[in-house]
């Protein structure tokens, strides 16, 4: 009998990638029965509304979903969807591994951290108002429910995956109540694993610092919504940038894997979008399902076709003069 997941393939370069993707996959041997569903701009199209009701109530039903990039627009215009069906799905944990990857030269050559993030609350609950003309104010959220739910996952995907230290980033010198809150909420979960794994906290700022001098000293990084969002991008530029790099949005019923990346209109259409963010992030939702080997499978076959490093392979953003399907294509041969 083959799983049902259900495919949002987004906006701009979204369908090509995850076309990739859904290929390497079946190609892998996974029996999927894929249940594609609008969401960003196609969902607008078909059925007036950038996150349909039906979409939501289909992930919800077969409790897991891939998805490509959706388009938020900056500074007007609509809400963030992906903000949207994180609180909807309630996918409170946001899980994105940044590792070193063969044939792709950065400035280190030693990254394999994990960044887990807070996905519900904080400065992302969206409560904003005018005060009066010319004044704007945004509420940051923190609810002990929320920090402490987020501790447990970060602590209990650390101990499972023999991980060795979780490392919180805040910035409760100025923040005391809401990042207080955070790192109180934390602590307590840790006294209930103490013995089994390190622990430490670090003001942000000195954090970054730390982080592109040195990423080996981390592990694993556990932070609040806003910080999440904007150090796991960092932490992508270590190891060559977010095309390089896989998420997933994991709550109690259900989960989202997704690339990180933008939707790049630019190259949409193009045949140039590198596919490797949204493939990887197809590998943590076969693992996530339980078709391990098949996950081994596949990363096996992309860390050879990124070692083997011919160009005409590559896509363009990572050396090379490659196609999707170039790339695509070659990690299937890769399996043989």
């Amino acid at each position: 009998m083959s799983d049902i997941v259900c495919l949002l393939p987004g906006d701009g370069i979204g369908p090509e990638v995850t076309a990739a993707t859904r290929k390497v996959i079946e190609a892998a041997g996974v029996d999927i029965e894929w249940v594609v569903l609008p969401a960003g701009t196609t969902g607008l199209e078909f059925c007036g509304s950038l996150l349909p009701e039906r979409t939501i109530a289909s992930i919800q039903g077969h409790g897991v979903a891939l998805k490509g990039p959706i388009t938020t627009p900056i500074g007007t215009g609509h809400a963030s969807v992906n903000v949207q069906m994180r609180k909807r799905l309630n996918l409170f944990a946001a899980v994105r591994p940044v590792r070193s990857l063969p044939g792709i030269k950065t400035r280190f050559d030693n990254v394999d951290l994990v960044i887990i993030r807070e996905n519900t609350e904080g400065l992302y609950s969206g409560i904003e108002n005018e005060v009066v003309e010319g004044v704007v104010q945004s509420l940051k959220i923190a609810t002990s429910k929320a920090c402490k739910r987020i501790g447990q996952f970060a602590f209990d995907y650390a101990v499972t995956r023999d991980r060795k230290k979780v490392s919180v980033f805040h910035k409760a010198n100025i923040l005391k109540m809401s990042d207080g809150l955070f790192l109180r909420c934390v602590r307590h979960v840790y006294r209930n694993v103490r013995d089994r794994i390190e622990y430490e906290e670090l003001i942000i700022d000195n954090g970054c610092m730390q982080l592109v001098t040195d990423p080996s000293r981390f592990d694993v990084l556990l932070l609040e919504n806003l910080y999440g969002d904007i150090i796991s991008d960092l932490a992508a530029g270590l190891v060559g940038g977010l095309g390089v790099v896989p998420g997933a949005n994991i709550g109690s019923t259900c989960a989202v894997f997704e690339a990180v990346h933008g939707s790049a209109p630019d190259i949409a259409r193009k045949g140039i979008a590198n596919p490797l963010a949204c493939i990887m992030s197809g590998v943590m939702m076969l693992n996530y399902m339980g078709h391990t080997e098949a996950a081994d499978k596949i990363r096996q076959a992309y860390d050879f076709v990124l070692a083997e490093s011919n160009p005409e392979n590559l896509t363009p953003d990572i050396g090379g003069t490659g196609t999707t399907d170039a790339f695509t294509n070659a990690i299937i041969r890769a399996f043989q």
